[in-house]
C-alpha cells in the first residue's frame, strides 16, 4: 500500500526528492483527465507516494463551502 500526498507539481516534486537522494519507484503516471501520481523511495527504506488530483482540490473547495 502506498499514501500519497498532494503535491501542486508532481514533476518538480519529484525531481526535488530524488535530488535529496530519494530513488524513483514509479515514474509520472497520467491517472485520467487531471490525476497525476508518482512515488519515491527515501534512503531509509520508506515509499512516499505523490500525486495531483483535480477532482480532490474539487472535493476540498466543496466542502469549505458547506460549512
Amino acid at each position: 500500500m502506498v499514501v500519497y500526498w498532494h503535491v501542486d507539481d508532481v514533476a518538480a516534486t519529484l525531481d526535488r526528492l530524488v535530488s535529496l537522494g530519494a530513488k524513483q519507484l514509479q515514474a509520472l503516471t497520467e491517472r485520467g483527465s487531471g490525476f497525476v501520481t508518482a512515488s519515491v523511495v527515501d534512503p531509509f527504506g520508506n515509499v512516499l507516494g505523490i500525486m495531483y488530483n483535480r477532482h480532490y482540490l474539487d472535493i476540498l473547495g466543496n466542502r469549505g463551502a458547506a460549512q
